[in-house]
């Protein structure tokens, strides 16, 4: 089935030279299904640049899949143009009133920066408390991530003495994990941060499960018994040239960056990476979509009325969902 994308978005061209289906809105609304919700909030500098990274996984599932594009009121955007914001993004005051089956919270280049020093912190709070009335699942990634944990859970994050920069073989904790079903044993994720989770707290909060990690970048996705809320520290969705864009413009910027970690062949810049961890992005939120698919009320605003019950699973794997009494 195809993602349904609003009319004109820079990412349809994009994907459709990939063999990707995307259709728009008009389309859509004959289509006589519910299809999935999906709010994607996202903080990156490079917005367009995101939301095509983004959507080439979501398209990857079978069913189709509504996306609406939020933005903060309390920050502005100096990398995207106002007319691409104004066109496709939507302030949250205007969201609030939605529900929707998934959510997605990007990374941003602000994680050196204390939480609250954030000028769109106190919006980001609130956007996240409203998450857990309004949304099935949320996933968040990188500093998303960390603002995620840090906002639900109090686990701090921690400068590291330099830049974790590659891509990174990650070990599977849990096999038979629905979110990581088809996963191999050891999975391919690339990270670009300056900071980590304090593991030690993260160890302490029995709310949450990690299902991969490595010695080199720690716990790489955490999420909770019921998947109302996932944590992806490393960006699965990002492209091959990723990183080399990232390197260079340091380069270029005089930055101290040390080359990509297992990301050049023979470590050689002038050489095309190679993507290896395409499949397990596709897995991954395949697997996700399939989640919320399974478990949000047809009628979405049932979310409001359901809690998902922390530590059952059924045999298939699925947290169940129960009403509140």
């Amino acid at each position: 089935m195809p993602i349904n994308i609003p009319n004109e978005l820079p990412a349809k061209d994009i994907l459709e030279s990939e063999k990707i289906f995307a259709i728009e809105d008009a389309s859509a609304e004959r289509q006589h299904i519910r299809p999935l919700r999906i709010v994607i909030l996202n903080l990156m500098p490079k917005k367009i640049e995101t939301e095509t990274q983004i959507l080439r996984l979501i398209s990857k599932s079978p069913l189709q899949v509504d996306i609406d594009f939020m933005k903060t009121e309390s920050h502005e955007s100096k990398n995207t143009s106002k007319d691409h914001l104004v066109k496709f993004y939507t302030n949250f005051a205007e969201l609030a009133d939605n529900y929707y089956d998934g959510m997605i919270i990007t990374g941003a280049p602000v994680e050196l920066m204390e939480f609250e020093e954030v000028d769109y912190w106190d919006e980001l709070c609130k956007i996240m408390e409203w998450s857990k009335t309004h949304v099935m699942s949320t996933m968040h990634i990188c500093w998303g991530a960390q603002a995620g944990l840090y906002y639900h859970y109090g686990i701090q994050k921690e400068t590291l003495p330099e830049k974790l920069f590659g891509i990174f073989p990650q070990e599977l904790v849990d096999e038979y994990d629905f979110l990581t079903n088809g996963f191999d044993e050891i999975h391919y994720t690339p990270h670009s941060r300056h900071t980590k989770i304090d593991e030690k707290a993260l160890a302490a909060e029995k709310r949450l499960v990690v299902l991969s990690r490595s010695e080199k970048t720690g716990s790489n996705i955490i999420v909770t018994k019921g998947y109302r809320q996932i944590f992806v520290m490393g960006h699965f969705e990002y492209g091959v040239d990723t990183l080399a864009q990232e390197y260079f413009r340091d380069v270029k910027a005089g930055k101290p960056i040390h080359i990509p970690e297992n990301y050049f062949p023979d470590d050689d810049p002038k050489q095309r990476p190679i993507l290896k961890w395409r499949s397990h992005a596709n897995l991954l939120y395949r697997n996700w979509l399939n989640y919320v698919y399974q478990v949000t009320p047809f009628e979405i605003e049932k979310i409001k009325d359901m809690e998902l019950y922390h530590g059952n699973k059924d045999q298939h794997g699925y947290a169940r969902a129960f009403k509140k009494d």
